[in-house]
């Protein structure tokens, strides 16, 4: 008898990617998938455990979900927060029947079936060796898909609890990555994203990263390819040469910095300063003109000062980044700024964080404002969740609402840009579908 199964995704780019790995195996089990908790005999919640309020939720939903759960049914918790509390999550949360990490998704039918005689099961194993290559997984129809390069990391930066919930770096072979490519074309995929927690270092023990931009760029029907998150020192000249000729390679990257103080930067174990970082942001747009930088910004670090603070907005200013995802520091036991003096008062991290989102945003409003009038690339992936418009993208990652019908998704249209609300463009299509080589 097949089994109904339920996946609910919390976090990164990554953990969406994993749980489409996750329908692939289980399909493979003869599970089907449902998008209604209410019909599911097994229901998984894929965690984040970046920070802590993440974590909170999950256990609030765990709670929620609870009620859904049949006699003889099952309710997991995967991914990073379950890696990262194993077998006290089964302790702390009675109603959770399973708990498996990142690299334990192969074993899912085994552990569900054990799960589901009644037994409260745990696997939380690293195995460094575990790409999933035999599994395809199942993604949602659409026009972008994301694709795993790389799992791990290695750079242990004191605030992140990456290298412990998802273990050493180890990159994917460049002809899997390819040959991956090559099939999600063949499905009418036409954009892609390249996921690892620091996916510029990839290497594949043959491959670096700019050999991997240049193979799927040359992918038959690939005609867009982006990429998350790399790290700033890892754009070696190759790695820049490679993005600028190759054509599929969008005008955009997310760049992480977290912090415009070097005092910061040093305690946090990043491998830059803020002169480099910086240096790092002028070399890009001088190799692709027109290239627009997102970042990442952690406020109220151990030991954070005011006049650090300062800094970060200072460097907000200087870098006049096009968007900016900013955070206040959540202790994550296990890290090692646990053990860094000085904690900053949440009310002051918070304060904190109210300002530098303000100089964020009046920075996007006043570039966004005058764009306005553009006439960008688009390609329409999807409904938009209000007025019956279409939600597109242009190459330089900004979203787009048209007046499209939906059979508009997966075309490329030329569009000016009308209007925006800050973040969101309006836009008008101003000829019939582009052809994409």
């Amino acid at each position: 008898m097949l089994k109904r199964l339920y996946i609910e995704t919390y976090g990164c780019q990554m953990n969406v990617a994993d749980s489409e790995l996750m329908f692939g195996v289980l399909g493979r089990a003869g599970y089907t998938r449902t998008d209604e908790p209410g019909e599911a005999d097994v229901l998984l919640v894929n965690t984040c455990a970046v920070r802590d309020n993440a974590e909170q939720r999950v256990i609030g939903r765990v709670g929620e979900l609870q009620r859904y759960r049949r006699p003889g049914g099952v309710l997991g918790v995967v991914g990073c927060m379950a890696q990262r509390l194993g077998p006290k999550l089964l302790d702390q949360v009675s109603r959770v029947d399973l708990v498996v990490g990142p690299d334990a998704y192969r074993n899912l039918p085994t552990l569900l079936s054990l799960a589901g005689s009644g037994r409260r099961v745990c696997d939380t194993e690293f195995r460094s060796w575990e790409h999933y290559e035999d599994v395809p997984a199942v993604r949602q129809p659409g026009p972008t898909a994301f694709v795993t390069v790389q799992r791990g990391c290695d750079y242990k930066c004191t605030f992140c609890i990456v290298p412990y919930t998802r273990g050493p770096e180890r990159s994917r072979k460049l002809q899997d990555v390819v040959r991956e490519a090559g099939r999600l074309a063949e499905r009418g995929v036409s954009e892609l994203t390249l996921l690892g927690q620091t996916v510029n270092s990839y290497h594949d023990g043959t491959h670096d990263f700019a050999d991997l931009l240049v193979a799927i760029g040359r992918v038959d029907g690939i005609s867009r390819l982006r990429f998350t998150s790399p790290y700033p020192t890892d754009f070696s000249d190759r790695v820049v040469e490679a993005m600028a000729g190759t054509a599929a390679v969008c005008e955009h990257v997310h760049l992480p910095v977290q912090s415009g103080s070097d005092a910061v930067l040093r305690r946090m174990l990043r491998r830059y300063t803020r002169r480099e970082y910086l240096g790092v942001l002028a070399r890009l747009p001088a190799a692709m003109p027109g290239l627009t930088c997102s970042t990442d910004i952690i406020v109220g670090f151990p030991g954070e000062t005011e006049a650090q603070f300062n800094e970060t907005l200072s460097l907000v200013r200087e870098a006049d980044f096009d968007d900016a995802y900013t955070f206040r520091y959540s202790v994550r036991d296990g890290t090692p700024a646990v053990r860094l003096k000085d904690h900053v008062p949440e009310e002051v991290a918070a304060e904190r964080l109210t300002r530098l989102i303000e100089e964020v945003r009046d920075n996007v409003r006043r570039k966004n404002l005058a764009r306005v009038g553009e006439a960008h690339e688009v390609l329409v992936e999807r409904p938009a969740k209000r007025g019956g418009l279409m939600l597109g993208r242009t190459r330089n990652n900004h979203l787009v609402l048209l007046d499209l019908a939906e059979a508009s998704i997966g075309e490329y249209h030329q569009v000016q840009l009308t209007g925006t609300t800050g973040s969101t463009f309006t836009g008008r299509a101003l000829m019939p579908q582009l052809a994409v080589l």
